[in-house]
C-alpha cells in the first residue's frame, strides 16, 4: 500500500528564492548576520506555518529539488505532534503538507512523532526515518521510502526492537553501500550506538553502547567521514562539551568517548564532510544549558581536531535557535535548516568558499 501526498505538498506558493522572509517572521540579528561573509541568502520554509509549534528539520537535495521536513504540533510531547514536509523545486517552499503521523488504524490512539530524517543513498530509493511514542525514553524507529523522490511515500514500517535508525542526524552511505547510522537512547541513561544497514526493512545491525552515560551524557551524534577512511563523530551531551569518537574499521569499532574543545549547551548539533574534505559543524557555541541557544553558530575544520570559526547563523539574548540540519547541494552551496524560535524552521545558504575563518583557541569564539 502506497501513501500518496496531495499534489498542493509541492505547490511553489513562494516568489523568488533570493527573497530574504520577512512578513511573518522578522530578521533576528539586523544586517550583522547578512553581511558576514559566505552569506547567501535566508528564507523561512513556511510564512505561516500549519501548527503552533515547529522544531528539528532535515533537509535532503533529491535529483530534482529540495525537500525540508520537520516534527509540529501543539507543542512539544503533545499527541498532536506529526511530521511535516515542503518540497522547493527553484520558485521557493511549497505549502507544508503532513507527510506522518502516530495515528493508528483504531484511530483512538495517536502518539506524538519525533526527529524527522531525509536520506538519499548514492543508488536507491529516497529514505524518510523518524521516531514515534509517548516520550524520547520510550519512543520506537519508523522508516518510509520513496520511489520517485518524495511525492508518494510507503506504509510506515517499524524497525526492528532497539534499533531506532539515525536518531536525530542524517546517516552516510559507507563505500560498500552500508548505511551508517549515529543513534541513541535516553531510557537508561544518555548513550550512544551506532547502526548499520543495507537494507532498512531486512536487517540492522548495532555497536555496543560507546559510552557510560555516567561519564559522558551523550545521544544524537553526528559522523564524518575523512579521506583516510577514518569515521568521527561528534556529539550532543549535558556535561558542556561536544565529546567525540573515531572508528578505522568503517564504524564497526570505535575508540573511548571523549571531549573535544568545543562547547555544547545540551543542544542537537549536525555536520556535513565537504567535497573539498573540510568539515562543517552547525552547533550553538556555549555550554550554559540555559542560555546557550540563542547564538547558532558554523565552524570547518581539515582534521577533524582544530576547528575554525566561519559564521554566526544567529545571535539574539533570550532567543532560542536549535536542531540545525546542513547539507552540500551539487552546486557546493552549504544549505542549513533550524528551529527558529520554536515558530518556524529557517533556511539559510552559505557559500563556503567566501568564508573568512579564525581559529577557535581554548574553545572561546573569536570576536
Amino acid at each position: 500500500m502506497r501513501l500518496v501526498c496531495s499534489g498542493k505538498l509541492f505547490r511553489n506558493c513562494l516568489a523568488g528564492l533570493a527573497a530574504v522572509a520577512i512578513s511573518a517572521f522578522a530578521q533576528p540579528s539586523g544586517d550583522a548576520i547578512t553581511q558576514q561573509p559566505g552569506f547567501v541568502r535566508s528564507e523561512f520554509i513556511s510564512q505561516e506555518p500549519p501548527t503552533a509549534t515547529s522544531h528539528a528539520s532535515t533537509i535532503v537535495e533529491t535529483k530534482d529539488d529540495l525537500i525540508c521536513a520537520w516534527m509540529g504540533g501543539s507543542r512539544e510531547r503533545a499527541p498532536d505532534v506529526s511530521i511535516w514536509a515542503s518540497r522547493n523545486s527553484g520558485k521557493g517552499w511549497g505549502e507544508p503538507v503532513e507527510v506522518a503521523n502516530g495515528v493508528h488504524d483504531d484511530i483512538r490512539t495517536r502518539y506524538p512523532c519525533w526527529n524527522p530524517v531525509l536520506f538519499r543513498p548514492r543508488d536507491g530509493p529516497l529514505i524518510f526515518f523518524y521516531k514515534e511514542g509517548p516520550s524520547p525514553e520510550s519512543w520506537w524507529g519508523m522508516v518510509m521510502i520513496s520511489e520517485d523522490n518524495g511525492i508518494t511515500w510507503t506504509r510506515p514500517r517499524k524497525l526492528f526492537e532497539g534499533f531506532y535508525g539515525p536518531i536525530r542526524n542524517k546517516p552516510v552511505e559507507l563505500t560498500d553501500g552500508t548505511i551508517l547510522a549515529g543513534s541513541s537512547v535516553e531510557n537508561s541513561g544518555w548513550m550512544v550506538q551506532m547502526e548499520r544497514t543495507k537494507n532498512v526493512v531486512r536487517e540492522w545491525t548495532k555497536t555496543r553502547f560507546l559510552n557510560s552515560s555516567m561519564e559522558w551524557a551523550a545521544i544524537q551524534p553526528t559522523i564524518l567521514p575523512w579521506e583516510d577512511g577514518s569515521l568521527q563523530i561528534l556529539c550532543r551531551t549535558k556535561n558542556g562539551k561536544i565529546t567525540q569518537c573515531l572508528s578505522y574499521d568503517r564504524g564497526l569499532t570505535w575508540s573511548r568517548m571523549r571531549a573535544t574543545e568545543l562547547p555544547n549547551p545540551n543542544s542537537a548539533i549536525d555536520s556535513v564532510m565537504m567535497r573539498d574534505g573540510v568539515a562543517v559543524l552547525v552547533y550553538n557555541h556555549s555550554s550554559d544549558p540555559e542560555t546557550g541557544r540563542s547564538m547558532l553558530n558554523v565552524a570547518t575544520s581539515k582534521d577533524g581536531k582544530k576547528w575554525d570559526a566561519a559564521f554566526v547563523l544567529e545571535n539574539e539574548k533570550n532567543a532560542e535557535f536549535s536542531y540545525p540540519a546542513i547539507i552540500q547541494t551539487a552546486d557546493k552551496m552549504l544549505h542549513i535548516t533550524y528551529t527558529w524560535k520554536h515558530k518556524g524552521i529557517k533556511h539559510v545558504v552559505l557559500d563556503p568558499s567566501a568564508f573568512r575563518t579564525q581559529p577557535i583557541v581554548g574553545g572561546v569564539w573569536p570576536r
